[in-house]
């Protein structure tokens, strides 16, 4: 892991207030496994009912022993994935300059490792060399390892940063910190492993289950379900648009902003693959009957999330490469700022200041809404995802006002609205 400081000026020191603090940050980092592994529980003993445990036995068999055979799942995974980050046709690029000039690079070939992963996994489901219901067998015991890696993981970022010193921003309180990170970019030589990670790793995984589970319903059953399939359809979907615009990924805050501590360890490694997919894994135990024209109606609100989703960010990436392209059709209006730079007026981002979060919204309530209404545990998506949002929305809009100062009040004067036009 690359770590060596060099001779260029301390970046300032990052206060310990977000996520409630240092104490904050412990309930999180004790509470985001404690939640993964009692929902995991709810589906996998519990038909996907919430339940209280009775005895420590039962508590104790929330967190399964790892396996050799889960081990072996999570590092060839890892492997294939890092393999073909390396080797496989890419697009090499630079991210952004951090606050002591270094810029990572970063290999963009997300789609292709993505399609080529896809297809060895169906090819071998076919081909009878991977059985979808003996790989999920060890779900439990993957979690286990999956959340022991994001720890130590962690815990060798949290030494690394500290490492650099003055070089990664950092608040000095250690819990905060390994929870928050304090080290932006770690790379093993050019690679930078927040990239990597996000993208193939836990990006990656989450479409490999989303086969997989219908794949195991269909073994189990001989057929897959309208619920399964709507599900898995519109998450593969978006998925797949991820990798498509990947090189986007470079412009998010997690990868411009965020350390890579406790926080984003769990998300890639654990979060993303296993609790993002509850749906899939409800509709498995629970067989909810969903109409085919409730699908029609969950699949039409999940494109129109999307179509929001997409089209707000790409034109915001239009603006930042042309900023006199149009927008839907129209000259964009602009506002100037004393950094020399525009903001936006037009399209979606003359509605509101996030509306592609309310595309985001209206795909996470599809995928929830095509479970029924038999359990509140397949809903955990959105019930997560909408708080999420809205503290991202927050904190975006701090770091944008203290990159523009008085001329970010001027714009929010002008788009008043956060995330959805005239309500919020």
């Amino acid at each position: 892991m690359s770590t060596s400081p060099s001779a260029t000026p301390p970046v300032p020191a990052r206060k310990p207030d977000q996520f409630g603090g240092p104490i904050g940050t412990v309930v999180l980092s004790l509470g985001m496994p404690a939640v993964t592994f009692y929902l995991w529980s709810a589906v996998a003993h519990h038909g996907g009912a919430l339940w209280l445990p009775r005895s420590w036995s039962e508590l104790a068999a929330m967190v399964p022993a790892p396996t050799p055979t889960a081990a072996l799942l999570l590092a060839g995974w890892i492997a294939l994935q890092a393999a073909l980050y390396v080797w496989a046709p890419a697009k090499v690029v630079q991210g952004w300059p951090t606050e002591h000039g270094e810029r990572a690079e970063y290999r963009i070939n997300g789609l292709f490792a993505f399609v080529a992963t896809m297809v060895l996994l169906l090819g071998g489901i076919v081909g009878g060399w991977i059985s979808p219901r003996a790989v999920l067998s060890h779900w439990g015991p993957l979690l286990t390892l999956c959340t022991g890696f994001a720890v130590l993981a962690a815990l060798v970022c949290y030494v690394a940063g500290r490492r650099r010193g003055a070089l990664e921003r950092s608040s000095g309180h250690p819990i905060y910190d390994f929870y928050m990170g304090t080290i932006l970019n770690p790379s093993i030589g050019r690679h930078d492993l927040k990239f990597f990670f996000e993208s193939r790793v836990g990006m990656g995984a989450w479409g490999a289950f989303a086969i997989l589970l219908p794949a195991a319903e269909l073994e189990a059953t001989g057929t897959i379900s309208t619920a399964m399939l709507a599900v898995s359809l519109c998450q593969l979907f978006y998925i797949i648009d991820f990798f498509v615009f990947e090189s986007t990924l470079l412009t998010m805050i997690d990868i411009i902003e965020e350390n890579l501590g406790f926080m984003l360890w769990f998300a890639f490694l654990v979060w993303m693959p296993f609790n993002f997919t509850l749906q899939q894994q409800y509709v498995a135990v629970a067989q909810p009957q969903l109409p085919i024209a409730a699908a029609v109606g969950v699949v039409a609100l999940n494109f129109a999330g999307y179509y929001v989703f997409r089209t707000a960010n790409l034109q915001k990436q239009g603006f930042r490469r042309d900023p006199t392209r149009k927008v839907w059709g129209k000259s964009p209006v602009t506002m100037d700022t004393a950094r020399g730079t525009k903001l936006l007026l037009s399209g979606w981002w003359g509605l509101a200041r996030h509306a592609n979060y309310l595309g985001d919204l209206c795909m996470a309530w599809a995928w929830c809404l095509a479970c029924g209404f038999g359990s509140v545990v397949p809903y955990f998506y959105v019930l997560y995802f909408t708080p999420l949002l809205l503290d991202r929305e927050r904190r975006d809009h701090e770091m944008c006002r203290r990159k523009y100062g008085a001329d970010w009040d001027r714009y929010c004067e002008k788009v008043p609205w956060r995330i959805i036009p005239w309500v919020y």
